[in-house]
């Protein structure tokens, strides 16, 4: 794990911590190789540079969030907006974590994905790339 992650991770009170933890190793198991670090505050993988999935600590609790994922078609997986193809799911406890719905989720982060990496550059406008 990258070490800031780990700094990231280690900040947060025993069940965020075990939450992000256990994120964390799934998340690397499954896309070995994702290149992970902190973006803009928070546990980032990416995919050639562009974006797949993170987690972050909220008010509602730990938040996964796959930035395609809306495209997933996935029940657990909450569209919040409608600009973006992001959907996210909230945990407050290591046990409402299903192991094999992230699993399922990973694996579409690598055949779904929209183009987060050039969005600047084509104005807010998201292009399909797998």
């Amino acid at each position: 794990m990258d070490p800031d992650i780990r700094m990231y991770n280690n900040q947060l009170n025993q069940e965020d911590q075990a939450i992000c933890d256990m994120l964390a190793e799934e998340i690397s198991q499954h896309l070995p190789d994702a290149e992970n670090k902190i973006w803009h505050a928070h546990p980032v993988w990416f995919i050639e540079k562009n974006p797949i999935v993170g987690y972050s600590r909220q008010k509602a609790g730990i938040r996964l969030m796959f930035w395609s994922g809306s495209d997933f078609k996935e029940e657990k997986l909450k569209i919040i907006g409608s600009k973006f193809k992001d959907a996210s799911i909230y945990y407050n406890s290591i046990s409402q974590i299903d192991k094999n719905d992230l699993k399922r989720w990973l694996e579409k982060s690598i055949k779904i994905q929209w183009d987060y990496k050039n969005i600047i550059k084509r104005k807010g406008i998201l292009i399909r790339l797998k």
